[in-house]
């Protein structure tokens, strides 16, 4: 509730209402559904090689990043589990189970007089590649991890990695779109709210911080190793 209580403060809360506007188009809806369990994934696996293959003088640097952005969202998972919106509407979970954060009130109400926020579970109504009510998917995640969003975080380090290497002007603007295209896919589906982005844009910085930093220090120890060694055998 604290996240609804700063966005209504600063008049960002209208994710409802977004998702409410796009919702007849059942196809983009399907499509972002699609986009949101896949993209994530492979775009960033994809880059990742990429990198790996394009520039490996930077990749270690990237990588680094990478491995330290994520490390910090786990943090904030654990530190502050916020529920995704569509989670909003969902019945409380039994005593002992869940977060009691599930069973917050809100000031709109259905026209059963039952207290909502009028958010739908599109994966849970018009399907996707991951449910995360149910099966494998639901076993393995955890519902309650939309503080920071990594899909934000990981789609900017998509961008920043790649810019370097992309010319031509369609694949910077393509890279420029890609964040854009998350943004609005983790709102029109209402897994996040808009500060959850904010949220993985910090931890993309400071990931970038910190993994910049280790990888100069391990260059200066490479380097200082290699010197030792070619001080030891000079003949070589």
């Amino acid at each position: 509730m604290r996240v609804i209580r700063l966005e209504r403060l600063i008049g960002l809360f209208h994710e409802e209402s977004i998702q409410g506007f796009f919702l007849p188009h059942v196809w983009l809806i399907k499509a972002m559904n699609t986009y949101y369990g896949t993209a994530h994934f492979f775009v960033t696996l994809g880059v990742f090689i990429l990198l790996f293959r394009r520039r490996p003088d930077v990749f270690g640097q990237w990588r680094n990043t990478l491995a330290a952005m994520t490390a910090l969202a786990i943090v904030g998972f654990i530190l502050f589990p916020l529920m995704p919106p569509r989670l909003l509407d969902a019945p409380c979970p039994k005593a002992g189970v869940g977060f009691g954060g599930a069973c917050i009130e809100s000031p709109l109400r259905n026209y059963n007089g039952a207290l909502n926020f009028g958010f739908d579970d599109t994966v849970e109504i018009f399907g996707g590649p991951l449910h995360f009510n149910k099966g494998a998917a639901a076993r393995l995640s955890n519902q309650y991890a939309a503080m920071p969003s990594l899909h934000i975080g990981w789609s900017t380090w998509c961008v920043f990695a790649l810019w370097p290497i992309t010319k031509k002007r369609w694949q910077r603007i393509a890279l420029f779109l890609y964040p854009m295209l998350t943004l609005f896919c983790i709102i029109v589906t209402a897994n996040h709210f808009w500060i959850d982005g904010l949220g993985g844009l910090i931890v993309f910085g400071v990931g970038y911080v910190l993994g910049t930093r280790l990888h100069r220090w391990n260059h200066k120890r490479l380097d200082l190793q290699l010197a030792a060694q070619m001080a030891a055998h000079p003949s070589h």
